[in-house]
């Protein structure tokens, strides 16, 4: 095979993973009111189903680059890829409530290892170019997984129920691990690395004392703080009167998480040009604004206030991952797995946390919530993002 049949056979299958990853975790965002309705819980409390996997992947995060420095790439995430089945089709004939939190948890301790070993198989086996292009893929293939997962999810509740909704991602996950396996190139330039927990315990204290890197993380919990609080608490004001969306219905709302595929490039691309700051400024302008639409009454001003905050949002993510390397002198795993730990303890809260506000002030008051959240961001970016000539590898995680 030659380079370049190589290169596209490796990005799309970085592509696949990332699809396998995000598939599952926000699923069942498109059929909270199904499961509130079947298990006799509140509504807001169905919220727990998109949280309980997100800390577990908070949990682990910090370790997984640990094991994987140790153990090697490819097997690892076709291993987790294959552990996440069994959860996904336990959840299908979960009996209770509780029963389904635990499931959807044991799927989250799978995701990590999808994640952060790609993101290190990219870095061990994609040089220059190709490293750009891979990581790319795979932000496509992440941004993509987390809308199939929802919009799959939706449509199958609609004509068969939610249990079926979670047969069908099963049947997703299992294709994802066969190409997996079939085509992912197994890693040729892995090194086993030594020094034991010491050193990564050695590491991640001086990751703390980074300013630079702490106010980064921050930023990531903030992202995923507000993507995960508007696609949770959204679909609760969609599903109430005087609309009434179906799971269906809902799930066709979800098509704008696919703008955030067509905007995240031209925005990188922006960030090389000008500087990630202002560019960083200018997408979370960006989401603001999408948030303000979706106050105005109406589906269409739901569905345009949802695809100018896709727009917007995840830029943010690929911005701060490429910030990493440029301000973290060594040790730059353990540095991104500190911040994927706090962009999911973000994620995990943004399911939660906004409750109050939603009972105090319905779909407004999670909007103006998260608007003091994206104003916070922007004051860390403003801090401490000061510019510097760019060394972009932007990556999606």
């Amino acid at each position: 095979m030659n380079a370049a049949a190589l290169d596209r056979r490796r990005g799309f299958a970085v592509a696949i993973a990332g699809v396998a990853a995000f598939i599952n975790l926000y699923a069942p965002q498109a059929i909270l009111p199904s499961l509130a309705h079947t298990f006799h819980v509140p509504l807001l409390r169905t919220g727990l189903t998109v949280t309980a996997p997100l800390l577990a992947v908070a949990a682990l995060a910090p370790f997984v680059g640990a094991i994987s420095d140790r153990l090697g790439r490819k097997r690892l995430i076709a291993g987790a890829i294959l552990f996440m089945l069994l959860p996904t089709l336990g959840i299908a004939a979960a009996p209770n409530f509780p029963v389904l939190l635990a499931l959807r948890f044991a799927q989250g301790l799978a995701v990590p290892f999808i994640i952060t070993v790609t993101v290190a198989y990219i870095g061990d086996e994609c040089p220059g170019g190709e490293a750009i292009r891979a990581a790319g893929s795979y932000a496509i293939g992440s941004i993509l997984g987390g809308f199939a997962g929802r919009f799959v999810a939706g449509i199958a509740a609609d004509l068969g129920g939610w249990r079926v909704a979670f047969v069908a991602i099963a049947a997703l996950t299992l294709a994802t691990w066969l190409w997996i396996v079939a085509r992912l190139p197994a890693e040729q330039r892995f090194v086993p690395t030594t020094g034991g927990l010491r050193a990564t315990f050695t590491a991640y204290a001086e990751h703390l004392r980074n300013p630079r890197l702490l106010a980064t993380c921050g930023i990531g919990f903030g992202m995923l703080f507000t993507n995960v609080a508007v696609f949770t608490f959204v679909n609760f004001d969609l599903a109430a009167p005087p609309l009434d969306l179906s799971p269906g219905a809902l799930a066709f709302v979800f098509v704008t998480y696919l703008v955030g595929a067509a905007t995240t490039s031209p925005f990188t691309r922006l960030a090389v040009r000008i500087g990630r700051r202002p560019t960083l400024m200018l997408v979370l302008a960006t989401a603001a604004s999408g948030l303000a639409i979706t106050l105005a009454p109406g589906l269409a001003a739901a569905i345009a206030g949802l695809a100018v905050f896709v727009a917007g949002i995840m830029a943010v993510q690929a911005l701060s991952m490429g910030f990493i390397g440029d301000i973290v002198p060594r040790a730059r795993s353990s540095a991104v797995g500190l911040y994927v730990t706090l962009f999911y303890i973000g994620g995990s809260l943004g399911g939660i946390v906004p409750a109050s506000a939603w009972r105090a002030a319905r779909w407004p008051g999670v909007v103006a919530l998260l608007l003091i959240v994206l104003a916070i961001m922007a004051g860390l970016g403003a801090a401490f993002w000061r510019s510097r000539p760019p060394r972009e590898r932007f990556i999606q995680s």
